[in-house]
């Protein structure tokens, strides 16, 4: 199954709204057929291990890391395949999250002798955003910062161009490759003209999120380059006629609750879900991270610390309320690692 999921990873950042999944069939102790899910419409990992193993697949043992799914969506369903198929066990990784995939008890009734939950936290940790997109309908957020070792993400001047390593950045842009979309606030346009792109890392380029309430955005920033990949989040203080031209040009406008005068970041996520984004990565400033930490819609932080001190300046995360230590945010599951000459600290929340 360890081998399963590692095949499984090869779709990563590009199964998207589907999950990652791997399959490998085994005959005899020997691997005769392997496949992983490569896109969201095309052949599902058991199917193309089954073709892969050809008539060795009968009286095989198939290893999945997910469920296989039992209903026709854009694909025939996995289960009817793997029964014509001759397979004697399927092993799975974890149950789908899907109320419709319904594939172990399928494959139990049809006469296949079948385990479940086998490596189950790791095949959960492998498709996390998936999950939390099938029970919610929204996407799976992640926070990442890049500071100082005293906590800034800026000069006082705003510069903070590069606080972390080569190193870090290439991560950061691999980060980017996987997941659907990068988000940021108007301010870290109007400092910053980032281009959020992927470039130091191989891999898909993710849409652009700007939460920009009076859709203020400069239209000769870089974000507008690429129009087809960029959604800008606005509020009823933007004027129709800017929201028309921005989506003549070709921009995706989602006007989103007020709240306080601001984009009500709750009611955008769950606008972003419909438009099927299931994983989102914050990289704005200290406001925008603390308003969607307080909003409790943060999965992951990310956090890149690099040995580097500012001084005055610009803090990583904003106001939370928080006056006492007792109350403060502890991550779960965390860990800690170094890339180049910076620290990073993964956690959830």
């Amino acid at each position: 199954m360890d081998l399963t999921i590692k095949l499984a990873e090869k779709g990563r950042g590009l199964t998207s709204p589907n999950p990652m999944v791997g399959c490998i069939i085994v005959k005899r102790g020997r691997i005769v057929g392997k496949g992983f899910h490569k896109k969201a419409g095309t052949e599902h990992a058991e199917v193309l291990a089954l073709n892969d193993a050809g008539k060795k697949a009968v009286n095989s043992t198939m290893y999945v890391s997910l469920e296989p799914c039992s209903h026709w969506g854009r694909t025939p369903p996995c289960t009817e395949r793997i029964v014509e198929a001759g397979v004697r066990e399927v092993i799975i990784g974890m149950k789908d999250t899907n109320p419709l995939v319904d594939g172990f008890r399928e494959l139990k009734f049809r006469g296949l002798k079948t385990k479940i939950g086998i490596l189950d936290k790791e095949a959960k940790k492998l498709n996390e955003a998936y999950i939390k997109y099938m029970k919610t309908k929204r996407p799976f957020v992640i926070i990442k910062v890049a500071m100082s070792a005293d906590g800034r993400i800026a000069t006082k001047s705003g510069d903070s161009k590069y606080i972390t390593s080569t190193e870090a950045r290439t991560y950061v842009h691999q980060l980017r490759t996987e997941v659907d979309a990068v988000m940021v606030g108007l301010n870290t346009v109007l400092r910053d003209n980032p281009e959020l792109t992927p470039r130091l890392a191989k891999g898909k380029d993710p849409m652009k999120i700007v939460v920009d309430s009076s859709l203020k955005i400069p239209k000769n920033c870089n974000l507008m380059k690429n129009p087809a990949k960029l959604i800008i989040a606005v509020t009823n203080r933007a004027s129709k006629g800017d929201i028309k031209k921005m989506q003549q040009k070709g921009v995706t406008i989602i006007p989103a609750k007020s709240k306080m005068g601001m984009v009500d970041l709750q009611d955008l996520m769950k606008q972003l879900g419909k438009h099927e984004i299931t994983s989102v990565m914050i990289e704005g400033g200290s406001e925008l991270n603390s308003s969607a930490i307080k909003d409790k819609m943060v999965d992951k932080i990310i956090i890149f610390t690099a040995p580097k001190i500012i001084g005055n300046g610009l803090g990583a995360i904003g106001n939370l309320g928080i006056n006492k230590i007792d109350k403060a945010i502890n991550l779960k599951d965390s860990f800690v690692r170094k890339i180049g000459k910076d620290i990073m600290i993964e956690g959830y929340l």
